[in-house]
């Protein structure tokens, strides 16, 4: 080959070069065929990518955070004003939960690692290290059985599955699907959760909408068998429902995980009387969205929206209806101000007005981006799970702080990472069977 022969081949290959740039950007920006296969195509390997570049848990997932004091165990403990009882609750330290006494002494405790049960995710692809793993939320029966969801940091979907555990943390049955976030138990006993799965479906009025995306759903469980009994598309509901401007919510980073379904809480027949949005009608479940910034309510019977509203909360979880008509938020960032952006609010859905609100001091500052939870105990008072923390704390209704408590698990090579607190749950000896209460106090 000459000296020309090489310069027009060179040229030659430089101009096919060229083409196929000037295609694959067409086909990108255009997004014609094959872009939705390219598209999948490098989505997955970006995840398995990053599935597999993990190398500090610490500081490369959400599970830890850098601890904002040396305090652990039980800070504060008001004997008098405070909901007595045991405190059940899950971290980001593995797939593990413990049951404490007032004074922060573990009494009881669960774990089982993922591997015991599956070798996959629930997509079938390899399962992430157990290291990665851990409890988002339990919930303990009144004989020491347990419910547990996994999640899992570098995959997505990453809720990997719900487990019940004897006290003995024996495997009583196993649902292997995305379970993610948060569940709830009903009267009758069967299990409300969300999972999720990414979905191919288009709709006309949502062009912006990923595909695939996240799509979020809720799922009924047989609660002795965890069998699954019925499942909700939760993005359709909100489409099709009179609500769906409320879409218009949606950030532009959130198309790809357009609701982020973060709680769900069963309205039984009793509740919906005194919960004006149900109406009336109970076998509803009470869901949070964070994206779109919005509480609703949809009808396990029918799979419909029936309710929905937004408010000045910003990234909000745990979403709980009460008996007074109101509903409780976890308000992550509704507050701004420096270590102390979070509120805890309850909210009147008819006037739409914050009724009451808890949002730390300086003493105590209150900031948690990505998890939290508030429960009302029977006593009024609210335990409010601060993730970022690593807390625990009951305040009362005028803000008092009458119990805290700080996770005493640290890593690190100054002890200065501490896991998030995800769940909390608060019992009285009373709530558990004899068995198992009399093994709690006398072990």
């Amino acid at each position: 080959m000459d000296n020309a022969d090489r310069v027009g081949f060179t040229a030659f290959f430089v101009a096919c070069l060229f083409l196929a740039f000037l295609g694959g950007t067409m086909v990108v920006l255009a997004k014609v065929f094959p872009y939705e296969f390219v598209n999948d195509a490098y989505k997955a390997g970006h995840a398995l990518l990053v599935q597999d570049s993990i190398d500090d848990p610490y500081t490369q997932t959400d599970q830890w955070r850098i601890a904002r004091s040396e305090r652990r165990g039980t800070t504060i403990h008001d004997a008098e004003r405070a909901y007595q009882g045991y405190t059940l609750y899950t971290s980001g330290g593995g797939p593990s939960a413990s049951l404490i006494d007032m004074e922060g002494n573990e009494v009881h405790s669960w774990t089982l690692p993922y591997s015991k049960l599956w070798s996959t995710n629930p997509a079938g692809r390899g399962a992430q290290d157990d290291g990665l793993m851990y409890w988002r939320k339990a919930i303990m029966y009144p004989n020491g059985d347990l419910l547990a969801i996994y999640i899992t940091a570098g995959d997505t979907p990453w809720g990997y599955g719900m487990v019940r555990l004897d006290a003995d943390s024996n495997v009583i049955w196993k649902y292997h699907g995305a379970a993610h976030h948060d569940f709830d138990i009903t009267p009758d006993g069967r299990i409300v959760l969300l999972t999720h799965a990414f979905s191919d479906k288009t709709f006309d009025d949502f062009p912006a909408l990923a595909k695939p995306f996240l799509d979020d759903y809720a799922v009924v469980l047989d609660g002795e068998t965890g069998e699954e009994q019925s499942k909700i598309p939760l993005f359709e509901a909100f489409y099709e429902s009179r609500f769906q401007p409320l879409l218009t919510n949606i950030a532009h980073f959130a198309v790809e995980d357009p609701l982020h379904t973060n709680s769900i809480q069963f309205i039984d027949d009793e509740l919906a009387q005194s919960f004006g949005p149900a109406k009336g009608r109970g076998n509803q479940v009470l869901v949070s969205f964070r994206h779109p910034g919005t509480p609703a309510l949809i009808d396990l019977d029918s799979g419909q929206l029936t309710w929905a509203m937004s408010g000045s909360w910003l990234g909000q979880h745990s979403a709980r209806a009460l008996p007074n008509g109101n509903f409780t938020l976890f308000d992550n960032y509704g507050h701004f101000q420096a270590d102390n952006m979070t509120r805890a609010l309850e909210v009147d859905p008819e006037s739409e007005e914050i009724v009451w609100r808890y949002q730390g001091d300086k003493e105590h500052p209150f900031a948690s981006r990505l998890r939290g939870q508030i429960i009302t105990l029977a006593n009024g008072n609210r335990l409010i799970t601060e993730s970022d923390g690593g807390r625990l704390f009951e305040v009362t209704r005028d803000g008092d702080i009458v119990w805290e408590f700080f996770n005493p698990k640290r890593a690190g090579d100054k002890d200065q990472h501490i896991p998030v607190v995800s769940s909390g749950q608060r019992l009285q000896a009373e709530d558990f069977e004899p068995e198992f209460r009399n093994r709690i106090q006398n072990p």
